[in-house]
């Protein structure tokens, strides 16, 4: 909704988000095109929304049951309140 390029790909708990309108993501060429001043920019915009993500934006994430409804309520109320901030 923010019109920001990104592709998401998830299998059983690990995911993995690409800055690319290029979805979906099946070759490596397609994430090395990525935009990782646009992850860059997203992972501190998370990170001062206390949202820890990995630092690289060639690294998956994983969800466990640590992570609840509340905690992944609240980690989407943030990543879209950072996607409004990006600049494409």
């Amino acid at each position: 909704s923010a019109g920001v390029p990104l592709t998401v790909e998830a299998v059983g708990g690990m995911f993995g988000f690409v800055f690319s309108a290029d979805g979906p993501i099946r070759r490596f060429t397609q994430v090395a095109m990525a935009d990782t001043d646009m992850f860059r920019q997203f992972f501190h915009g998370m990170l001062k929304a206390n949202v820890y993500f990995a630092p690289s934006a060639f690294e998956a994430g994983f969800v466990s049951d640590a992570h609840g409804d509340d905690e992944i309520t609240e980690t989407l109320l943030q990543a879209k309140r950072v996607f409004a901030t990006l600049k494409t």
